[in-house]
């Protein structure tokens, strides 16, 4: 058998850690998350990590296996993730890759560009630049700096216009020209496994999960973290929502509605991002069975 790695992917809260434990267990192997919030430490409920038994049910890798004080990118998680699947493939013909960062996904599939270290203050500077100024400022000395970008980057994207700032304020070369696009060849095969169910169904789950969050305490876990609230790490929904009620911009009533309504947008581009790959198989995440099938029928 050559090696075979299987990316199951799919919106947030459609229920890939499920679907990843059934594949896993029938194949007599191990997971490795590949999902960019699950890895810190400090954060549990908000990011849905598996559970005790989950994890104790299949062995997973990249599970609160760092700290939110890291600079952590999608380069170095391609750097640590595919030294990990080298090690496992050396006792597994089959590894299951389970979640729906994108960025991270595309790193273990196709590889992603090495981006320079980013200067601290510049990184600073630009985040109160933001704040002050707003993004269009921002937009603007990027259409100077780097036109290339501009005409491609998604312009309402504060994030993707910081970060293409960060790198020709540190570095006084364009970001476009640390985006050499190279798809890296990989010593395994890929099989990639997409979930999806009807729209109504998904807004419910991330609904209903987002209720069980609030019970299950994730006020109080945000309230742990709130002092770090500036880490890139926690810009993310389920804690930027609780900070801004803890900073008395919104109520809480409002900042479950907006962790409820950001997870169901976040999804939709999720999904955008995943259907545009042709090599995707989809399948709804009650066909566990039908997908194992699947995959023992790709000549392992």
């Amino acid at each position: 058998m050559h090696k075979t790695l299987i990316v199951l992917t799919g919106p947030t809260g459609i229920g890939k850690t499920t679907v990843g434990i059934n594949i896993a267990k029938h194949f007599n192997t191990e997971i490795v998350s590949s999902d960019s919030r699950q890895i810190f430490m400090e954060l549990t409920i908000g990011t849905a990590v598996p559970t005790e038994s989950e994890l104790s049910a299949v062995k997973h890798h990249f599970i609160h296996s760092h700290s939110i004080t890291e600079n952590y990118n999608a380069s170095k998680y391609e750097t640590e993730a595919i030294n990990l699947l080298t090690n496992l493939f050396e006792q597994k013909n089959i590894i299951v890759l389970v979640g729906g960062s994108m960025l991270y996904i595309d790193a273990i599939c196709n590889g992603i560009d090495i981006m320079p270290d980013v200067d601290s203050e510049i990184r600073e500077s630009l985040k109160i630049r933001l704040k002050k100024e707003g993004l269009e400022s921002l937009r603007l000395q990027l259409k100077k700096q780097d036109p290339e970008y501009y005409n491609i980057v998604d312009l309402k994207n504060p994030a993707r216009i910081v970060h293409a700032l960060e790198i020709c304020l540190t570095t006084g070369k364009t970001y476009s020209s640390f985006r050499s696009n190279p798809k890296k060849e990989r010593p395994f095969s890929i099989i990639k496994i997409g979930l999806n169910c009807d729209r109504k169904i998904l807004h419910n789950r991330i609904n209903n999960r987002v209720d069980l969050m609030i019970q299950e305490g994730l006020e109080i876990e945000a309230k742990t973290v709130y002092a770090q609230k500036h880490l890139n790490s926690l810009n993310t929904v389920g804690y930027r929502e609780l900070f801004a009620h803890f900073d008395g911009e919104i109520s809480r009533d409002k900042a479950i509605e907006l962790i409820k309504r950001n997870t169901r947008r976040y999804a939709r581009k999720q999904l955008t991002w995943f259907r545009k790959d042709e090599k995707m198989k989809w399948f709804e995440p009650d066909q566990s069975q039908e997908i194992i099938k699947y995959v023992s029928s790709q000549n392992l």
